[in-house]
């Protein structure tokens, strides 16, 4: 009897197609598990790039420090959040929009250019660095008491009183007329004496960019006394107590986790500010309340064949004033003379100012040329005098920003230009607000806050 083949046996060559399938089944299953890993790497990537890497990324560089994303990113958020505060103060009485109309304007024009908010506080951070920079070279500090004190008046608590800066001018004396000035213009037109910025102030750390929340309290009741009449006592204000400012406090922060703002950022903002106050302090405590002036006079036209034709009329012996009053275009002061009272260099135009301070008391000038057209100017006193608050204010503002400019020099600030694709557009401006601003009567016009 014949056998039956063995169905099991297996040649050659099937043994090899079997093999080669096994491997091209491996090569498969590695290339898909390959394929898979890529593919879970990218979106992890994808989602830490956008969580982390992105946000480390700088846009500036302060010497060895960097101005991270995240940090840019928070501190637009947050001024973003300051500004619809101030509209939804302004949006809650129509009569505000109306009479604040232009800086209503003015804040709803900052929000919509993003690009231009994100260059005034990418500025601030890199003046903010190199400030803490300076500071801790200095031995500049800023302890937690005092920080904790700047976030009680940041809220406006006062624990023990709010503080009221007194100011105290110093009267000026300035030296009497010489006989020349008494020859050129009457007594009556020697101008008011300036007085000097002398300011008593209780010691307090100025927080100007810092707004603080408004707080609720009963509001006070005014009456008109008349005869026979006992007024009913005025209600007073509701005690603002510690209870009362940590709960404000609360609720604020609490508000700020919508735009990821957490309270340690609000307390170094309000650290970055203290050590402002006091690195403005140190670089501006040798300038002095006072600079060299000139008291002037002018008159001003069209043309140089026409300023020529003044200067003739002068040297032949006519009154300055008259002829200001007659041919000058400056109507702010033709009918004064073409008096400019005492003025700094840095308040006129350079042509004017360069020619002004050059002269002699009495001296008539030969045409200067300006933006304005062409002056004669006569120049009726040059002295060293104080300077007016405002005047104080700019001279040290100058003397600040050039400590800064030096500064970003020394340390080789740089910023980068992707800040620009990263500028934050929230918090946005509710509709409800921008339905209210848009709706008030007249709020396209109003006074502009000082």
């Amino acid at each position: 009897m014949a056998k039956t083949p063995n169905s099991n046996f297996v040649t050659k060559k099937h043994l090899a197609r079997l093999q080669r399938e096994r491997i091209q089944q491996r090569y498969l299953l590695i290339g898909s598990i390959a394929v898979i890993v890529v593919v879970v790497g990218l979106i992890l990537y994808g989602i830490l790039d956008q969580t982390v890497l992105q946000s480390s990324r700088p846009v500036a560089r302060v010497g060895n420090e960097a101005v991270s994303t995240g940090e840019f990113q928070t501190q637009v958020r947050y001024t973003r959040y300051r500004l619809i505060e101030q509209l939804s103060y302004f949006a809650s009485d129509p009569t505000m929009i109306q009479f604040f109309g232009s800086y209503v304007q003015q804040i709803q024009s900052q929000l919509e250019a993003t690009d231009q908010l994100g260059q005034q506080v990418l500025d601030r951070i890199i003046e903010d660095k190199i400030i803490a920079q300076a500071a801790a070279k200095m031995g500049i500090t800023v302890s937690e008491e005092e920080l904790d004190k700047a976030v009680e008046q940041f809220f406006g608590y006062f624990p023990n009183g709010t503080l009221t800066p007194t100011v105290t001018p110093t009267t000026f004396s300035t030296a009497t007329l010489s006989a020349t000035q008494l020859a050129l213009v009457p007594p009556t037109a020697t101008p008011a004496e300036t007085l000097p910025p002398t300011e008593t102030v209780a010691p307090t750390e100025s927080l100007a960019t810092a707004t603080p929340p408004a707080v609720t309290a009963t509001p006070t009741t005014e009456m008109t006394a008349t005869p026979n009449y006992t007024p009913t006592p005025e209600p007073s204000p509701t005690e603002y107590t510690r209870e009362g400012y940590q709960g404000v406090f609360d609720q604020y922060v609490q508000t700020l986790d919508g735009i990821d703002f957490s309270r340690e950022e609000l307390r170094e903002l309000l650290k970055a500010q203290l050590l402002r106050d006091r690195m403005i302090a140190e670089v501006i405590k040798d300038t002095k309340p006072e600079a060299e002036q000139v008291w002037a006079r002018h008159i001003l036209v069209a043309t140089e064949e026409e300023a020529k034709a003044v200067r003739t009329r002068l040297a032949a012996g006519e009154d300055f004033a008259a002829l200001a009053k007659e041919l000058s275009t400056d109507t702010s002061n033709k009918d004064n003379g073409g008096d400019l009272n005492w003025f700094s260099k840095e308040a006129m135009v350079a042509p004017f100012s360069e020619a002004a301070f050059s002269m002699q008391v009495g001296e008539i000038s030969d045409p200067v040329q300006s933006t304005f057209g062409y002056h004669i100017i006569q120049v009726l006193g040059h002295e060293v005098r104080p300077l007016t608050a405002e005047a104080f204010k700019q001279a040290t503002d100058a003397v600040f920003s050039q400590w800064i400019d030096t500064k970003k020099t020394e340390l080789k600030v740089e910023t980068f230009d992707r800040w620009m694709q990263v500028v934050p557009t929230t918090p946005s401006i509710p509709p409800e607000l921008l339905q209210a601003i848009s709706t008030s009567p007249d709020s396209g016009t109003g006074t502009t806050l000082p």
